[in-house]
């Protein structure tokens, strides 16, 4: 199944532990407010720290909200719909009232200080600034993430929607030119239509219950070539010498089922009928995780023939899968000549 795994910074708990660090390092700092206030004369340390420590926590919370509100409605409902007039606006009367609030919590808590605006404007619009930069930065980051994860999910599930259909074009394609056989031997009334007929029933059993997976065993696809070169021996016959050489495989590698029968049924489909000495050969090794898969088979060069309109979805098909699955993990070289039309396959497995 192709899904998607969200990076660990994009997970819940992971934001809300970050969330919930910061904050508490936050309030539990607030030394720069004790250099600050020591150093005025009225103030008596000794017996005023909890009130101060108070008035900083409430102080702190103003904060706090300052970094939700500019992080949660003033970015998305302002900046984003660039309304900066309304936004500047906004963060000005915020720290308007966040002085208000300042001079209150001081003023009853502190009684014995002297509130004088400029100084606090100096103290807390440092402070003020960074939470604006630093919550906007985090909504930035935030909705960039998401908006990237969205575009990920989606090209995903385009890919899975059109590996689907080039599955489904594949496998009725096939069915179309087996039944052909079917239909040539049964006008024979050959003797082999009845085996022919058991060996369609275990191609029809693969592609009917193993296709729907995303990967399947690599020596079930084998399983699957093998049958369908049989039955196409049984319908040629000496007309067409087929060579067949599939390595023994025990490792357990999977692969994308119906991946490589096109390149088979393109063989049998173009190198055979009026071509001299028919020939069909087709190779499939493992070494080392990588495999090997080679399909030749000779044509008629002197025959220019026009390709219906259906000609070629298998190989077209198989190509496009291979970019979509195996990017970067897959060389495909095609060679025509001298009489031999060639497909080599090489593909990492792991």
């Amino acid at each position: 199944m192709i899904s998607i795994y969200p990076q660990w910074y994009t997970r819940k708990w992971v934001t809300v532990t970050l969330h919930v660090l910061f904050w508490i390092l936050f309030f539990v700092s607030p030394y720069v407010y004790r250099i600050a206030v020591s150093q005025d004369s009225s103030f008596h340390q000794e017996n005023d720290w909890g009130k101060l420590y108070t008035a900083i926590f409430l102080n702190n919370c103003a904060k706090l909200l300052l970094f939700y509100i500019n992080a949660n409605l003033l970015i998305p409902r302002l900046i984003y719909r660039r309304r900066i007039k309304q936004y500047f606006g906004w963060l000005v009367l915020y720290l308007c009232l966040q002085m208000v609030w300042d001079r209150l919590t001081y003023s009853m808590l502190l009684p014995g200080l002297h509130f004088k605006a400029w100084s606090y404007l100096v103290l807390d619009l440092p402070f003020f600034v960074f939470f604006v930069l630093v919550s906007t930065a985090y909504r930035v980051i935030a909705d960039k993430i998401t908006e990237q994860r969205q575009i990920k999910e989606k090209e995903t599930e385009n890919l899975k929607t059109e590996l689907s259909f080039l599955r489904s074009q594949v496998s009725p394609h096939f069915m179309f030119n087996v039944l052909n056989n079917m239909v040539a031997l049964a006008r024979k009334k050959s003797d082999l239509l009845e085996p022919s007929l058991i060996k369609l029933s275990s191609l029809l059993r693969y592609m009917l219950y193993e296709t729907d997976e995303d990967k399947v065993l690599l020596e079930k696809e084998v399983e699957y070539l093998k049958s369908y070169i049989e039955l196409q021996s049984q319908r040629f016959g000496r007309h067409v010498l087929i060579q067949a050489d599939f390595q023994p495989m025990t490792d357990g590698f999977f692969i994308e089922p119906m991946l490589l029968i096109p390149f088979v049924e393109n063989a049998f489909k173009h190198g055979t009928g009026l071509v001299h000495e028919a020939r069909i050969e087709v190779r499939l090794k493992i070494e080392d995780g990588r495999l090997d898969f080679c399909v030749r088979n000779r044509f008629n060069e002197t025959m220019d023939w026009e390709k219906d309109k259906t000609s070629g979805i298998g190989l077209t098909n198989v190509k496009r899968r291979l970019n979509l699955l195996y990017l970067k993990r897959h060389t495909l070289e095609i060679d025509r000549e001298n009489g031999w039309f060639s497909v080599s396959l090489k593909l990492n497995l792991h």
